[in-house]
């Protein structure tokens, strides 16, 4: 997310463990050739055609989006249940709320969780922490009843924040990992894949709708797709590996002219991201183009120039996804015009990308677990 985790350690009895990440065998290095591999996805995939939002086979979730800077949902924990607002997040693994044993500042501001009211809570000796690049947390890892709309995972393992630094201005509680279990800091399993192996949804994918300019209307959903959410067909885009939503990209360009990407490089389709991350240089370079001066923190440009800057194309998969000046520029509390492209403050020996919320405000994401990769379609 536009944390963009730093460092993940899992702790147990306060000796501290390392997450291995593994290099998983991909769908790409199995079938070479473009042509091959799109065939391949067709004769393979889920007939996403026949699951309806009228179905059982659906949970269509709200979220609510703030300010087009943060999209988050109600879940809630416990029995009797007490409710958290999370930010549904593709790029992590883990589902953490603040504890009412927490003291820190940034817990006395948000809703904490009140395991003694509880009557299926269930704690254990494990801590871990989680480092972000805009704060950080420890946690220990407990269990207990977690619902998001209909779905119910019972026995769910969790974080409980017992320290958090950095997120005092945050207006959302905790945060819900989507991301594949090989990257959880708490070492617990992901409760989509619970709610996957107990079959409560039909099908190993969940789609997000984001809205624009602020409005109502944006859903994450479980088990299927809502086809009313998108134009067109899916694209289907194989992950660069089982195990993260990471994809290749061919390139970024402006006018048909490569700025970014030039020798093809990662990216990662990030719902708890609002903006666009990418290098330092790369980004100046994007700014440099657009005409943004730099100002604090922000990079601005005149708000009478939005409609006619260039649109920055991703091609992804041989298919060109364009995000037009409008659709990069917001506007701060003072009325100023700003760009959503950031530097990403993480070091990387490969060149890599976040798609944040203002990629996925124009294309519907649908993230398919059982074929590992991901579907992308114009939103409506």
């Amino acid at each position: 997310m536009k944390w963009l985790v730093l460092l993940g350690l899992v702790a147990f009895s306060e000796c501290i463990v390392k997450i291995p990440l593994r290099r998983l065998k991909t769908m790409r290095n199995v079938v070479s050739g473009k042509n091959m591999l799109n065939n391949f996805l067709k004769e393979h995939a889920y007939s996403l055609s026949q699951i309806s939002f009228r179905g059982s086979n659906l949970t269509t979730h709200p979220l609510r989006n703030i300010k087009d800077l943060v999209y988050m949902g109600n879940i809630t924990i416990g029995t009797p249940p007490q409710e958290f607002q999370v930010v549904f997040d593709t790029a992590s693994s883990d589902l953490w709320v603040p504890s009412d044993f927490c003291t820190s500042p940034a817990c006395s501001t948000h809703v904490r969780f009140r395991h003694l009211q509880s009557s299926t809570f269930r704690l254990t000796n494990k801590t871990f922490r989680i480092t972000y690049g805009s704060g950080r947390m420890k946690g220990v890892v407990v269990h207990d009843t977690v619902r998001i709309g209909n779905l119910v995972s019972t026995d769910q393992p969790f974080g409980l924040s017992i320290e958090e630094y950095g997120f005092e201005g945050r207006i959302y509680d905790g945060v819900l990992g989507l991301n594949y279990p090989n990257i959880s800091f708490s070492g617990a399993i992901p409760i989509f894949d619970k709610l996957k192996n107990q079959r409560a949804i039909s099908e190993p994918v969940f789609a997000f709708y984001l809205s624009k300019d602020e409005r109502e209307g944006s859903v994450v959903m479980f088990g299927g797709v809502d086809h009313r959410y998108y134009e067109g067909e899916l694209n289907w885009v194989p992950l660069i590996q089982a195990g993260d939503w990471s994809v290749h990209m061919d390139r970024i360009s402006i006018e048909r002219k490569i700025i970014a990407c030039s020798d093809g490089c990662k990216a990662l389709v990030d719902t708890g991201t609002s903006d666009i991350v990418g290098p330092r240089r790369l980004v100046n370079n994007i700014h440099r183009l657009i005409g943004a001066i730099p100002r604090g923190s922000e990079h601005y440009v005149p708000c009478s120039e939005v409609n006619t800057l260039p649109s920055i194309v991703f091609t992804i998969n041989g298919i060109n996804y364009p995000v037009p000046g409008r659709a990069y520029i917001l506007k701060d509390d003072r009325g100023r015009c700003y760009t959503t492209f950031q530097e990403n403050r993480v070091s990387s020996s490969t060149e890599t990308w976040y798609l944040g919320d203002v990629f996925l405000r124009l294309y519907f994401s649908v993230f398919d677990r059982g074929n590992d990769r991901i579907g992308l379609a114009r939103a409506v």
